[in-house]
């Protein structure tokens, strides 16, 4: 049986390939959202927010769905939710926000087609947990084509450099990614 880093060492070195946008995204979402709302525990999860590049219209984006689903409990998550998950064969992870170990924790699975590709990250959290930024950043991106191009753009060049390792690929956006939420915030009249 596969340890818990070796599995962290597989997924990571999976291959980062970004597609031009593809507009059945929303309904792979949609189909997404209606399936967890029909399977999980009821009174658990709240919200179910498609974001991330396969929500922005006309993006290109690794062919992934994100998904973003605000739950009551993150512990309650992780007794009731994630067997429930994993029993369909999604591969489970209590992973940090922040480095290696650094709290906090949240629950994130990823679902595969019968290939074994990618087909959605799932990223359950509390209401408080700064996730909930990454939609100020979709709608930003939305609301200003040219900066959804320009970061469609970065990620193409991205993709290319770091094919095989998401982590160096993921924290080279990061810098784009905090800078245009921050524009965000102000933009929507929040404080960065």
């Amino acid at each position: 049986m596969e340890t818990l880093e070796e599995k962290i060492a597989r997924v990571v070195k999976e291959d980062v390939a970004v597609v031009p946008y593809d507009p059945r995204w929303p309904e792979v979402f949609e189909q997404e959202r209606l399936h967890l709302m029909a399977c999980l525990p009821s009174g658990l999860a709240r919200r179910i927010e498609h974001f991330g590049s396969t929500a922005v219209p006309g993006l290109a984006a690794k062919p992934i769905v994100d998904i973003l689903v605000e739950v009551t409990s993150l512990e309650d998550t992780r007794q009731r939710i994630a067997p429930v998950l994993e029993a369909q064969g999604y591969d489970y992870f209590w992973r940090p926000s922040w480095g290696d170990d650094t709290p906090p924790f949240y629950a994130w699975f990823i679902k595969r087609d019968r290939c074994g590709n990618r087909t959605h990250h799932i990223h359950m959290v509390e209401a408080e947990f700064e996730h909930w930024d990454r939609l100020l950043f979709r709608d930003y991106l939305i609301a200003h084509p040219g900066v959804a191009s320009e970061y469609g753009d970065l990620k193409q060049k991205l993709s290319e450099a770091h094919h095989a390792d998401r982590i160096a690929y993921a924290q080279a956006k990061s810098d784009f990614i905090q800078r245009v939420t921050d524009d965000a915030k102000r933009y929507y009249g929040m404080q960065p």
